[in-house]
């Protein structure tokens, strides 16, 4: 989608950059599409509240204060930020583990205080400037992350949808258990509650995607259950639900030294998602409008977002790719809608949480559940499996690890994962030789192929920096280069364009080289280097020992240097270059191989 071009222009102060300047032909379709928020995500957020192991309300609480915070402090218009799946699932194991009962208050309190910790780090990153943190999760291990959960969420509402309680152990265990009991145990009023629900659900969305069949599934069952006293055949209900709006306080009970200590890693884990997903959202949004954001300046937003669920007794509060689609599908452009939902759920706060209490308890199991299923990206895992097979599997052990032993460990191994997947491919690149075809052009051809540019010259491109981990790989492909080759290479070129850095490792490999060719009479030339690079070598007084006049600014200077030198004739124009330069390379000012192919100075069109 382009953005019009007489979009209005953003505001220049960090406060409220996400409503100002307000476009008053777009009030309304934003303030319609808060109202579309509201009613897609207040059954959301309950059912968010329900894998966090916390009281239904809470989940209301999450709309409310946060919403303000980020509509006020952060720089994005689109992103909603809410309660989310992922940052549920992680707080509910890391509680859980901790000995707390859920939904009781020393849990609630520990919630609060996750959430204070969060806004704490979000703040600290912001000061530290660590936005750049949400890149460490590839986009292959953050689908195979979030479709671990959803799975994990999915099979932990079973139970609920078929009215079977009671089974204890691990997500596998526990699955394992239901599907045990349910011959004997299920509860056919319940499921039946389930099943329409589902069905409600689903069936209204393929008529139309903005129908908002979760809050039509939610108001129906209340009737329902009110009408057909459900409770007396075995359903279950929420029971009383809190009206009013929350107090604001602070968790000062559970604030404990020993408290924050076993709760920094889970608090560490949801602060990695928070950034991850957040950006990653705002960053997709900001593209398709034209307009910008910055992540430093959202940290502050999301920051303060989980200071105000700190504050209202509520949990962690994350930027919501779901609810965020819901906003732009309804035409929201602007945190008007996000102000606007929240105004909503006052409303829904104020007069109608009496209604809530005859929900049942399989209204909220159903609704998690397909939460669950559509957080497994099968599309996403598909592609990857096409395209990148490597990174499949990296995805679905990361999967594997969160169903089978939690999100924590999940998240953890997520980061690592990415960073070894970057590490892979830093340390296995793809090199390449430049090669001449019969037309004259220059192209990259495979390092199997041995093709040489001109008869004695090989040009190598290596596609990373140089660096502790493909040092020894640089030289084993270029040693492999001259070895037998026919005719055999006299000059070793190596292209650089790709090279950003060499650490000392690599320059040491870089020295053992020059020697090793050398020895066997080959001369090592680069070409295409940074002044980056340029200052390195110079650093590891490398320069010298290339040569100066080894070192140059083209591909094309090169080889006018290598034929002067060397009296090869080459298939081209006058210096046997055919004026072509090597792909990806910028052609040099004219004379410049001119005055190569004449004489090769030092540092020959380095300037």
């Amino acid at each position: 989608m382009v953005a019009s071009a007489a979009r209005p222009r953003r505001s220049s102060s960090p406060i409220l950059s996400g409503i100002l300047p307000i476009d008053p032909a777009r009030v309304a379709p934003d303030v319609i599409a808060g109202a579309t928020l509201a009613a897609l995500a207040i059954p959301e957020v309950m059912g968010y509240a329900n894998i966090a192991g916390m009281p239904v309300v809470t989940g209301l609480y999450t709309l409310l204060l946060p919403v303000l915070a980020f509509a006020i402090l952060g720089s994005s218009r689109h992103l909603v930020v809410g309660a989310d799946s992922a940052t549920a699932a992680i707080l509910a194991a890391g509680l859980v583990g901790m000995g707390a009962a859920t939904a009781s208050p020393e849990y609630v309190g520990l919630a609060s205080f996750a959430a204070l910790m969060c806004a704490a780090l979000l703040v600290l990153a912001r000061l530290l400037r660590l936005g750049f943190i949400a890149n460490f999760l590839s986009r292959s291990v953050l689908i195979g992350f979030l479709t671990g959960v959803g799975i994990q969420v999915a099979m932990g509402q079973v139970g609920g949808m078929f009215g079977i309680t009671g089974i204890s152990g691990g997500t596998i265990e526990k699955f394992l258990g239901t599907l045990a009991a349910i011959p004997s145990d299920t509860n056919g009023a319940t499921l039946a509650v389930s099943v329409l629900v589902l069905v409600v659900i689903v069936g209204l969305e393929r008529v139309n995607k903005a129908i908002p069949g979760a809050l039509l599934a939610v108001v129906g069952a209340i009737i329902a259950s009110y009408v057909l006293d459900l409770a007396a055949q075995g359903v279950t209900t929420l029971g009383t639900v809190p009206g009013g709006l929350p107090s604001i306080s602070l968790p000062t009970d559970v604030i404990t030294t020993s408290n924050a200590a076993a709760l920094l890693p889970t608090v560490i884990s949801m602060v990695v998602v928070i950034l991850a997903q957040s950006a990653a959202t705002s960053r997709a949004y900001a593209m398709r409008y034209g307009d910008s954001f910055d992540e430093n300046v959202d940290l502050i937003g999301l920051g303060l977002a989980n200071a105000g669920a700190a504050v209202t007794g509520t949990f962690v509060v994350n930027g919501s790719p779901t609810k965020t689609e819901m906003v732009d599908s309804a035409g929201g452009r602007s945190q008007i809608s996000q102000l606007t939902a929240g105004l909503l759920v006052v409303a829904v706060l104020l007069f109608l949480t009496g209604p809530l209490g005859y929900m049942p308890n399989a209204v909220l199991a159903a609704v998690v559940f397909l939460i669950g299923i559509r957080l497994i990206d099968r599309k996403g895992m598909t592609d990857i499996l096409r395209l990148r097979p490597g990174e499949f599997v990296v995805a679905a052990t990361t999967a594997l690890v969160v169903v089978v032993l939690g999100v924590e460990q999940g998240i953890i191994l997520a980061m690592a994962l990415s960073i070894i997947e970057h590490i892979y491919h830093s340390y296995h690149p793809y090199d390449t030789l430049v090669v001449r075809q019969p037309s004259g052009e220059l192209e990259l051809a495979s390092l199997a192929e041995r093709g040489q540019l001109v008869p004695g010259l090989s040009l190598y491109r290596f596609g990373s920096g140089i660096y502790y981990a493909n040092a020894n790989r640089l030289t084993e492909e270029i040693m492999g280069l001259v070895e037998g080759a026919d005719p055999p290479v006299r000059w070793l070129g190596i292209a650089g364009a790709s090279i950003a850095d060499i650490d000392y490792s690599g320059s040491d490999s870089i020295r053992q080289i020059v020697d090793e060719l050398r020895s066997q009479g080959v001369v090592l030339a680069m070409c295409e280097l940074s002044p980056r690079v340029r200052k390195q070598l110079d650093a590891y007084e490398l320069t010298d020992r290339i040569g100066r006049d080894r070192i140059f600014r083209t591909a094309t200077a090169l080889v006018a240097a290598y034929e002067a030198e060397t009296g090869s004739p080459g298939t081209g124009g006058p210096t046997g270059t055919g004026g072509s330069t090597a792909p990806g390379a910028s052609a040099p000012p004219a004379g410049d191989e001119g005055a190569q192919a004449a004489a090769p100075e030092p540092d020959a069109g380095q300037g």
